[in-house]
């Protein structure tokens, strides 16, 4: 490998760990201003995620709406692998993520007492991404979860409904 492509190599790589890491104090920071998905996401965005697939704008509510259903989240990324294609400006990255979520009072009210305040994910996430004029932005993500404890949040009727056609479960809300 010559000095030339190890240095952008090394530049994308940052780069990517730097989007990412960013996406994650966003959503638990919930700084989620008009316009903050840009700084992100491609406009055509796809998700993948146990709650479904979510394209576009649709992706980006997505986000804003798990990160409400809790009082709030620490999401912490691992273990980036980057692989950058520079001149088409495109790039697969994937990461470990271990995310605790911290129950809203009404969840906690609604399954009585003793309830577990903590939902945590072990998972591993997938992603696209292009190099856009502004930098390199995620078009493709999907998380995979690899375990879990405690109880996932109290969902909307609709979204427990769409949850239990996509795995096979029964609803409950």
């Amino acid at each position: 490998m010559n000095e030339m492509a190890s240095t952008t190599n090394l530049r994308d790589h940052f780069e990517i760990t730097t989007l990412i890491s960013g996406f994650f104090r966003t959503m638990d920071e919930r700084r989620f201003d008009e316009g903050w998905a840009g700084a992100y996401f491609t406009d055509d965005l796809r998700t993948t995620t146990p709650l479904g697939v979510a394209e576009g704008a649709d992706a980006v509510r997505h986000v804003e709406e798990a990160t409400g259903r809790f009082a709030a989240t620490l999401h912490i990324s691992s273990d980036v692998l980057v692989r950058a294609e520079p001149r088409a400006r495109t790039a697969n990255a994937s990461w470990n993520a271990h995310m605790t979520h911290v129950h809203l009072d009404s969840t906690l009210q609604a399954r009585g007492e003793g309830a577990n305040p903590l939902f945590t994910v072990g998972g591993i996430y997938e992603g696209k991404l292009r190099r856009t004029d502004s930098g390199w932005r995620i078009s493709h993500m999907s998380m995979q979860a690899v375990w879990t404890t405690g109880e996932p949040p109290v969902l909307p009727e609709e979204t427990a409904t769409r949850v239990a056609e996509l795995t096979g479960a029964q609803a409950s809300s």
